[in-house]
């Protein structure tokens, strides 16, 4: 089920975001009479996994073979009201896009001409 979600920061700010509110057995989230949940984790804290999983693709591409002049990764990230952000499928399969770019080497001067 989709709902409202308030998460707050670790400077006390609240960001409210539309969000998957999980139903786990055994547990229930309660509702304020509007129907937003507050979540279990901080804004920064819920953001830190998905985080992580872009410093590691990023290690992946930059360190490779390949030496990129530019990496660029996206993710589809979804919030919840109990296990934070995860990331998101775009498909059947999960979403996860990265763009490498290469700049082309500097193109050599034309040749010096000797003055007399």
């Amino acid at each position: 089920m989709d709902g409202l979600v308030e998460f707050k920061t670790e400077d006390g700010a609240v960001v409210a975001v539309e969000a998957a509110v999980e139903g786990r057995p055994g547990s229930r989230l309660v509702a304020r009479g509007d129907g937003t949940v507050q979540a279990a984790r901080t804004f920064e804290g819920a953001l830190e996994g998905v985080r992580a999983a872009a410093e590691s693709a990023l290690r992946v591409f930059r360190d490779g073979a390949l030496r990129p002049d530019g990496v660029e990764i996206e993710f589809g990230v979804k919030l919840s009201a109990e296990t934070g952000a995860i990331i998101a499928k775009g498909t059947a399969e999960g979403h996860l896009v990265v763009k490498l770019t290469w700049s082309p080497s500097p193109a050599e001067g034309p040749e010096p001409t000797a003055v007399s």
